[in-house]
């Protein structure tokens, strides 16, 4: 079926009105219906419960295929439909949706991942009381990363980004009677509503100067005008990215990613591949417009001088690359170690949108999305196969016990570390680097191919260690291959692994952002060494560098060899570099002492001299006029005379 006729058969679906946008509209409430529907109706029942939920997203990801052939291929100009909610003054907003290539990519993300990582939870969580507890949680999850991908305007898909959090409160700490799930969701919760504050106020911001919180609006007016938003520009672009800090956990607000690890593993693999921590990624791209906008900084900020929003940004993503590849090192955690190679996959994304690739960041985030939700499912077997054993110290020889599983998960870890040419992996890094250079920050680029090469040693030590050498436990001498619901979404995803690369989704992404954009002769599967051979000679040599020391390192290692070696550092990297104690404690003292503080305040000033005083004294003042009103008539006789007596003494003064 070629665009055309995708358009036209969407078209002649009399449910959809004969509009596309109509179609958008029931994709996103396909899950919505399917959460109430587990809410109010079938929870009782497992099986109507997952059924529901399965079939709510896999419908909606069949109609997304659809959308994707009619607005991706064909490249037709976005279609939105808005209607009014608010207009209160001069602030008008509106519900609407937005189908432009942008959008359709990401609606095929996020339906396509959701769909296997529920299919796969079938067969993980089978026989567990909160089954259908879980498949509402994550219908009402996917309901809400959609709302954030088709929003139409910065104050919806607000309203969506705190749904996000709410259910992702809910999965992550599904097995609330665990103190550390418990405290892993609030954790998540409160660290994410820090960032979502400063996404709030950069709304506020942008409103004031535009008059407009419509991603179309902004953009014609930044068009016409692009000094509107004057010396508050860097200060709204900031604001702004402060909710992407959150979501997609860069520095200082990393630290609740790795204790998501508490949930599910595939609620790990739904909130690390394509839903929650791309939001923030996806966002900085759908408003990169207002990072664009020229301004200089207030007054008082003239410290920063010529450094922009963007390169703070860009400094901020590539700092917690680094960071986060480094702590990766000493975890022995299979899921942890995982997690924080997100967390560094989403420091890559936002360096590329600070360079001025938003096209980079979201190639690299779509092709993440499959890899990465491989590998977390693939964890999720080997978990599973060893009775819930984590610790890869503890695991070895898998690779005989579990062949599907780790074949799937070699593709994965090919494609997270780059392996040229035959993984989507190798072209999306690529695109970073490119962007790294074109936007001229050599160090970044310096930084990015390092990273690079962090990335290729940590993930072949885990699959050195993890699936190679003798049994280092009962559990791992009695593994098994896991069941098919669990193993065909490994098959499934590790298709696009590999196959992504071949459909030119780079162009395609290019083509959204810059309509001017021409392809690179010389494309195809050698299309970076052709138009950008230094970025792709550094990044394959990146690799090389990585597994050489990896295999040195590792192979056939009984222990780990590298504490010893750097003996600080390495302890260091073991507890994350005590990010945890340190916030611990600095801000929590801070934060109880403010607490303090203002509760002094309140109880003396406010609430003792403000309210109390002030009853006080009205009363006090009542009880003295009572004590007058003593029903005697000598008493006022008296008063009256000694009134008298005060009047003629003041008037012959």
């Amino acid at each position: 079926m070629d665009a055309h006729a995708a358009q036209h058969a969407i078209a002649a679906t009399p449910a959809f009105s004969s509009q596309p946008e109509d179609l958008a509209w029931f994709i996103l409430l396909l899950p919505l219906i399917a959460a109430a529907s587990i809410a109010f109706g079938v929870r009782r029942s497992s099986f109507l419960s997952s059924t529901l939920s399965i079939s709510a997203t896999v419908v909606a990801f069949f109609l997304s295929i659809a959308l994707f052939l009619a607005f991706g291929v064909g490249g037709y100009p976005a279609v939105t439909s808005p209607f009014n909610w608010i207009h209160v003054g001069g602030l008008q907003v509106d519900l609407g949706v937005t189908v432009d290539r942008l959008s359709v990519l990401m609606l095929l993300i996020v339906t396509g991942v959701s769909s296997l990582v529920q299919i796969y939870s079938t067969a993980y969580l089978k026989g567990d009381p909160g089954l259908s507890r879980y498949f509402g949680s994550i219908s009402l999850f996917t309901f809400s990363m959609l709302g954030i991908v088709l929003a139409d305007n910065l104050v919806m898909m607000f309203v969506f980004w705190e749904l996000v959090g709410v259910s992702s409160y809910l999965l992550i700490g599904f097995w609330f009677d665990k103190p550390s799930a418990a405290d892993a969701a609030k954790k998540a919760f409160l660290t994410n509503r820090l960032g979502d504050f400063g996404f709030m106020l950069g709304i506020l911001v942008v409103w004031s100067a535009t008059g407009s919180v419509q991603f179309t609006q902004i953009g014609n007016v930044l068009g016409g005008n692009p000094g509107a938003l004057g010396g508050l520009a860097s200060i709204a672009g900031l604001l702004i990215f402060c909710g992407a800090m959150g979501k997609s956990a860069q520095f200082p607000l990393h630290v609740w990613l790795p204790d998501a690890m508490e949930g599910p593993t595939p609620v790990s693999a739904l909130i690390h591949a394509a839903t929650m921590v791309a939001a923030g990624v996806y966002m900085l791209c759908r408003a990169f417009v207002l990072f664009q906008a020229p301004g200089a900084w207030p007054a008082h900020l003239w410290f920063l001088g010529n450094i922009s929003a963007l390169d703070i940004i860009a400094l901020i993503g590539g700092f917690t690359a680094l960071l986060a590849a480094l702590i990766a090192f000493q975890q022995d955690d299979i899921k942890r170690i995982l997690a924080y190679s997100t967390l560094s996959q989403l420091g890559y994304m936002v360096m590329a949108v600070g360079c001025g690739g938003p096209d980079a960041a979201m190639y690299h985030l779509t092709t993440h999305a499959g890899f990465k939700a491989l590998l977390f499912l693939g964890a999720g077997a080997v978990i599973h196969a060893c009775h819930h054993e984590q610790n890869i110290w503890k695991m070895g020889g898998l690779w005989k016990r579990l062949p599907i599983t780790f074949r799937t998960f070699v593709i994965g870890t090919a494609a997270l570390a780059g392996f040229p040419i035959l993984t989507s992996g190798f072209y999306s890094k690529d695109a970073i680097l490119v962007a790294a250079l074109d936007g001229g920050h050599p160090v970044l680029f310096g930084l990015g191919v390092l990273v690079a090469s962090f990335t290729t040693f940590y993930m072949l030590r885990l699959v050195i260690v993890a699936f190679f050498g003798p049994y280092r436990s009962e559990a791992a001498s009695h593994a098994h291959e896991a069941p098919i619901a669990m193993t065909w979404p490994l098959i499934t995803l590790a298709i696009p692994s590999i196959a992504v690369a071949w459909f030119g989704l780079g162009d395609y992404l290019s083509s959204h952002f810059n309509p001017h954009f021409h392809a690179h002769e010389g494309g195809g599967l050698f299309g970076p060494f052709n138009h950008a051979p230094l970025a792709a000679v550094f990044g394959s040599g990146a690799l090389l560098f990585g597994a050489t020391a990896a295999f040195g390192l590792y192979w056939g290692a009984d222990s780990d060899p590298l504490p010893a070696r750097l003996g600080l550092l390495g302890r260091a990297m073991r507890n994350r570099f005590y990010f945890d104690e340190i916030y611990e404690g600095i801000f929590v003292p801070m934060h109880d002492m403010l607490g303090r503080l203002f509760g002094a305040v309140d109880r003396w000033v406010v609430s003792g001299l403000g309210i109390r005083g002030t009853h006080g004294s009205v009363e006090l003042f009542g009880r003295a006029l009572r004590l007058l009103q003593t029903g005697n008539l000598q008493t006022y006789t008296f008063l009256f005379a000694a009134g008298v007596a005060v009047v003629v003494f003041v008037a012959t003064k």
